[in-house]
Parts: C-alpha cells; sequence; structure tokens
C-alpha cells in the first residue's frame, strides 16, 4: 500500500512540470495526453497522501491553478497571433475560482447554521426555531477540493484546441463550469437565507431550554464518547422508552446524534460542557444515568441536585465491570448477586450500600428456546460472538488472535448452522485482530458462494442488524469470551462455551470469571470442542442445573421481572434525591 501511495504520489507530482513543458515547448499532443493522467492522479490519490500534499504547500488548489495555468500558456503558445482564445480561458478561470470561493463560502455556513448548533436535537418539537429541514448532504459536501474538478470543462477542450485549432469549445466549457457553480451558488444561498437565525447563540438555547422544561424530564441518559461505541447507550433505549419516570437522553459529541439507534425519547447534543451547566432545562432532572465511564461525565456530575447512578452497558467479569473509577457515583447499578460480589472482590472503593441490585431489564426479549428445540429446523445453532481486544493488552479476553479462524473452520466442519457475530469494535486497536476478523468473514462467504443452498448455511453479522438479542433467540449454543455477552446470554438458560484465551486451569479459571461457572470450557487447541458438541447432540447436558443457580446469581430473581424493578428503583432513586423517601439504597 505505501508502495502504491508513493508511485501515485510521484506520477502527480511528476505531471504538473510536464504540463508546463509541453505548454511552453509547445507540445499540444503531449499536453493532451497528460491532462487526462493528472486528473487521474488527482482521483486515486489517498487522502492521506493528499493531505501531506498540503502541509508542504502543494495543496490541491494550487495544483489545479498550475494545470489550468499551463493550459492558458499552451493556447498562447500555439496561437500567438490569436490572444483572444487564451484571453477568454484565463478569464473564464478567473471567475471559476471567484465563484467556488463563493459556493464554499456559503457551504460552510450553512453547514454550521444546522449541524453546528450549539444545541441539537432529536424528538424534540422546536416551533419558535422553525428549523428548515436538513439541507442535501451532496450539496454541503460539495465545497473546497470537489469544485475544482469542474475546470476540466474548459481545461481540456483547450488542450484538444490546440492540437485540432482554436475554437470555442474552451471558452464553452469554462461557461458550462461558471453555469454549474452558479446553480449551487443560487441553491445554497436559499439555504443560507432560510437557516441564518440558526446563528444566534442565544435564540436557539433559549428556545431549546424552553422545550425542555416543558418535557420536564426527571431522568437523564447521558453519554459521551467516540460513535464507534455509541451501542452503549442505544442499548438502553428501548428500556428507557418504557419506564415511568419522564427521560430524555443527553449527548455530548456531534457525531453521536446521527449515530444514536432509533428511539421516540426526546434527546439533546450539547457539545460545550459550559452550555450543559448552564442549561437551566434540566433543573427538573433528578437522577442522571451513565452508561460509561469516560472523561466527559465529570460535566453532569458537577451539575448539583441531580443523583449520579451508573449503570453500565453490560455486566460481566471483565476489569470495565468493575473500574475504580465508578466510586465517583452516587450509585453503582448491577444486574444480580455477582455484580455486587464483583465490587466487594475487587476492593476499588465502591461502597456496598451504594450497589444496587436492578437486573438486566433488556433481556426480557431474550427467549428460553429455539428454531431447533421446537423442531422447526433439524440443525443446532452455534453462535460465536467473540469480544474485542479491549484497549489494552491487560484487557484482552478475545478469542480471535488465538483460535478465532480455526474454530471458525472447526464449526463449519460439523453439521451446525454457525452465526458469527463479533463485537462492534473489533479491530478498533488491533490490526491482528482486524485482520483475524477479516479472515473469518472471507471464510464464511467462501463457504456461501460454495454451497449457495445449503441449509446449514452459515451466517457473517457484521452489522447493527440482526440485533445480539435476535441472534441469542436463533442459537442452541453460544460460544463466547468473558464478556457481558456470556452474562446475558445466561438469561436464555441454554449451554454456553467460554473460551479460555489464557489457558488458566479450570479450577483457577472459574474462580477468577463466575459468569464461567456453568460453561463448558474451550481451550486454545479446541480439544474440547468435539466431545462438547458430541454430548449437546446426545442431550448430555450436565450444566445444565449448573446454569439455572447460576442465572439468579448474575441476574437476580425472575419475580419482579427485570422491568418492573428497574423502574421501581428509577423512581425510587427520585425520591432519594428529593430527600424524601427515607430508605436505605437498594432498600
Amino acid at each position: 500500500m505505501r508502495g502504491r501511495t508513493g508511485l501515485l504520489t510521484a506520477l502527480l507530482l511528476a505531471a504538473y512540470p510536464a504540463l508546463g513543458v509541453a505548454a511552453l515547448w509547445p507540445l499540444p499532443w503531449a499536453f493532451a495526453v497528460l491532462v487526462p493522467l493528472s486528473y487521474a492522479a488527482e482521483l486515486t490519490l489517498p487522502r492521506r497522501a493528499a493531505d501531506a500534499l498540503g502541509r508542504a504547500h502543494m495543496g490541491a488548489t494550487l495544483r489545479f491553478v498550475a494545470r489550468e495555468t499551463a493550459a492558458v500558456l499552451l493556447l498562447a503558445r500555439a496561437f500567438p497571433a490569436q490572444p483572444h482564445w487564451y484571453v477568454m480561458l484565463a478569464t473564464g478561470l478567473f471567475l471559476f475560482h471567484g465563484g467556488r470561493a463563493v459556493q464554499t463560502w456559503l457551504a460552510l455556513f450553512v453547514d454550521r447554521c444546522h449541524n453546528q448548533m450549539p444545541i441539537t436535537t432529536r424528538n424534540l418539537d422546536l416551533p419558535g426555531l422553525r428549523v428548515p429541514p436538513a439541507p442535501p448532504a451532496s450539496l454541503l459536501a460539495w465545497r473546497g477540493v470537489r469544485p475544482l474538478y469542474l475546470d476540466a470543462l474548459p481545461v481540456a477542450p483547450a488542450a484538444l484546441a490546440a492540437v485540432e485549432g482554436p475554437g470555442w469549445a474552451p471558452a464553452a466549457g469554462a461557461a458550462a463550469a461558471l453555469a454549474a457553480q452558479a446553480a449551487a451558488v443560487a441553491a445554497l444561498a436559499v439555504l443560507a437565507r432560510k437557516a441564518a437565525h440558526l446563528r444566534d447563540r442565544r435564540r436557539v438555547v433559549a428556545e431549546i431550554e424552553e422545550r425542555v422544561r416543558d418535557h420536564a424530564p426527571e431522568v437523564l441518559m447521558y453519554f459521551s464518547g467516540p460513535a464507534s461505541a455509541i451501542y452503549q447507550a442505544t442499548m438502553w433505549l428501548n428500556t428507557m422508552e418504557r419506564v415511568s419516570p419522564r427521560t430524555l437522553v443527553v449527548l455530548r459529541e456531534r457525531s453521536l446524534l446521527a449515530a444514536l439507534g432509533p428511539t421516540t425519547l426526546p434527546v439533546i447534543c450539547v457539545p460545550s460542557s459550559v452550555d450543559l451547566m448552564n442549561f437551566r432545562g434540566l433543573d427538573s432532572a433528578r437522577v442522571a444515568l451513565f452508561p460509561a465511564n469516560v472523561g466527559n461525565n465529570i460535566h453532569m456530575l458537577r451539575v448539583p441536585g441531580i443523583r449520579s447512578v451508573f449503570i453500565g452497558h453490560g455486566d460481566s467479569d471483565k476489569e470495565a465491570s468493575f473500574n475504580p473509577f465508578t466510586k465517583v457515583y452516587d450509585e453503582v447499578w448491577v444486574a444480580g448477586p455477582a455484580g455486587r460480589d464483583r465490587y466487594l472482590r475487587a476492593g476499588v472503593g465502591v461502597r456496598d450500600e451504594a450497589v444496587v441490585e436492578v437486573g438486566r431489564p433488556q433481556l426480557a426479549a431474550v427467549a428460553r428456546t429455539s428454531p431447533h428445540a421446537e423442531g422447526a429446523v433439524p440443525y443446532r445453532t452455534v453462535l460465536y460472538a467473540p469480544t474485542w481486544e479491549g484497549w489494552t493488552d491487560d484487557l484482552h479476553h478475545s478469542s480471535l488472535l488465538t483460535m478465532g479462524p480455526r474454530l471458525v473452520r472447526a464449526l463449519m466442519e460439523r453439521r451446525v448452522r454457525l452465526v458469527y457475530k463479533p463485537h462492534p469494535l473489533t479491530g478498533h486497536r488491533s490490526a491482528a485482530a482486524r485482520a483475524a476478523h477479516r479472515q473469518i468473514v472471507a471464510t464464511i462467504r467462501a463457504a456461501q458462494d460454495s454451497a449457495p443452498d445449503s441449509p446449514v448455511r452459515p451466517v457473517a453479522i457484521t452489522g447493527r442488524e440482526p440485533g445480539l438479542y435476535d441472534c441469542f433467540n436463533e442459537a442452541d449454543v453460544l460460544i463466547g469470551d468473558i464478556s457481558s455477552v456470556v452474562s446475558d446470554f445466561i438469561a436464555s438458560g441454554k449451554p454456553y462455551v467460554v473460551t479460555n484465551v489464557a489457558g488458566l486451569p479450570e479450577d483457577e479459571f472459574r474462580s477468577r470469571y463466575p459468569a464461567a461457572g456453568a460453561a463448558y470450557l474451550l481451550g486454545a487447541g479446541l480439544d474440547e470442542l468435539p466431545g462438547i458438541l458430541r454430548r449437546l447432540d446426545d442431550g448430555e447436558d450436565v450444566m445444565a442445573e449448573p446454569r439455572r443457580a447460576l442465572r439468579a446469581y448474575l441476574l437476580g430473581p425472575d419475580h419482579p421481572d427485570p422491568l418492573a424493578r428497574f423502574d421501581e428503583e428509577l423512581r425510587r432513586a427520585c425520591e432519594r434525591s428529593r430527600g424524601s423517601l427515607a430508605l436505605p439504597v437498594g432498600g
């Protein structure tokens, strides 16, 4: 890849002095050949290489102007007695760049009006702002470098004119480029006029503040982080839509608003910490829920009168589920007794009285059966759902590197239907994990292509849908790593296999990771796999009873149902925040 990038960069840089030589000589045929080659090099140049050229003061505008100047010089040298031809081309190109400047400025202005408001929203009516419909993304994106390619309309005809003789084609091309720019400028001007009032910061904040006050939220679900981690908030949306206290979702990064999953809840995005802490629309809120531990949480933690509750994004035996940072919250909600014990064992400063067992309300949709168990299909479905590589090697529980591709091939050799659903952040940090994931996907797609009508067709799910719990309901067996996936799957009561990537002795592994207490363990050599599958096929599920006991330990009792427990605890937390309910935490 580096060699290809270097070659393209060298070809691009060589093209422009070559165009200048061909123009000054003049060599019309050489110029006519070099022009399309220079455009092709521009189009295929990787973004990183283009950025590097910009830092070296050889940006796109300079390169395009160099080619345009060469075209004007070519006509001047080819037809010295007819100066009007190159004067018209030079004038057209000069106006072209003026139009490009106006177009880019308008596109940036409209983008700022719509997408850089101090606070942006979803599912919140703002009649006082009269927010116009979002402008076409293609119109906003067509600025900067992209319009430069319109100069091909006059430059290419100029190259041909130098070969075949003077004519009106270059001037007509310049006129066509100017007309295209004029149309874009006119459209952007209309959009700018309609959206100009959104640049009034005070007006925008005041209107959104008023609408949020009308909603009078009692509970805030607060999330900050990269768009790739938005699943941590999305997994709570359905639950929060069904609880009785009025809820508002509060996001901090602009990219999160579009990435957040579908919801009927009102959503606001407040990038500025100052705007957040001064936003009076949150005065009615009594509880803030935090699905993730990130630095920006401090801004909400500093808001007085709001009780902070860490709800996480899944209980597991991973180190993230007993992060020392968690002690900053007023309360820490866990699914069952295992979560409480996890913090006690870790000794990270989370007080036992701050821990509240609320169940896992998201798991209400997890079925305790499968199509195979109900006789709908003749084959067993195995779900392989490995975790990602973690932020550091100390948090590396993923089986992808140690056994992933080999495990997938081994499963495909047996008469089972394989469903592969990796963690959304797979390959985010580790190139080796990314390569293993791609190898698995390629293996599955090759098998699909070779046997498209097979009833045990393997599937690789790399997008958001179908969701993890939908995959749970299809599966008869889970193969997973130490992660919340394992803990959640236990709600189904179905057999599960946990990978022992570190090769620990069985007793030590189960002691260190209680969620594996009722699992079949799988080492890196995959030696246990045939026996596990054969035993399950023969109905010898020796872990069935331990799973039932572990389910209550990890997820809490089945009655009342987790959603009712969560809703009740949420209302009690609001009362605790008001100081009017004298009950101990979790009482």
